[in-house]
């Protein structure tokens, strides 16, 4: 667990995976954790399944060094835009070399490779992109990976034990235990 919980940054690009973001940012919220969703284009954003949500702010209009969390979530055509983004690679790169929580989910660990911080770290995804992760050390289980201050996860059906997951790592897994317990959710939240 950290010992103080960070602002995170969660970017949405057009085409992000709906499950997999709306799901972390409730969670994370839910658990008292100060999250900003800040969009790589126009304020509203549009998710792959043509659901749009209204970020908080515009990337670019923001102080990136205020972050001390990142939380990357997937769907490709989200992906290859956040894979693009110099200011999001700098923030995830200087977050890395921090020993700060850098975590992805589905397709977005391909901003991992992109950033350049995926070499010997363990690496989970969606499996359709598992080749396109660099020098990873690419797992197909378990459904949320752990490696160093990398949170990893593969999919929207995974989305409930990712976010649960960087709940215990900001607060503890009693904490993420109870929240689990709140929502009903059917099975145990991972630990280390």
């Amino acid at each position: 667990m950290m010992n103080q919980t960070p602002k995170i940054l969660v970017p949405l690009a057009d085409g992000f995976e709906e499950i997999e973001a709306v799901t972390v940012i409730d969670v994370l919220r839910r658990a008292g954790l100060d999250v900003t969703v800040a969009a790589l284009g126009d304020l509203q954003v549009r998710g792959a399944h043509e659901m749009t949500l209204q970020a908080d702010a515009v990337l670019a209009d923001l102080d990136l060094s205020v972050f001390g969390a990142v939380c990357l979530p997937g769907g490709m055509e989200g992906t290859l835009a956040m894979m693009e983004d110099e200011r999001l690679l700098g923030l995830v790169r200087d977050l890395h070399g921090r020993g700060s929580l850098v975590s992805a989910i589905c397709a977005a660990p391909m901003v991992l490779a992109r950033a350049g911080i995926e070499a010997g770290q363990q690496i989970t995804s969606h499996p359709a992109v598992r080749e396109r992760l660099g020098e990873a050390e690419v797992c197909s289980e378990p459904r949320v990976v752990r490696s160093g201050a990398l949170i990893t996860s593969q999919g929207p059906g995974t989305s409930m034990e990712f976010a649960l997951a960087l709940v215990e790592e900001f607060c503890g897994a009693a904490t993420a235990e109870e929240l689990a317990a709140a929502m009903v959710v059917a099975v145990p939240p991972p630990t280390r």
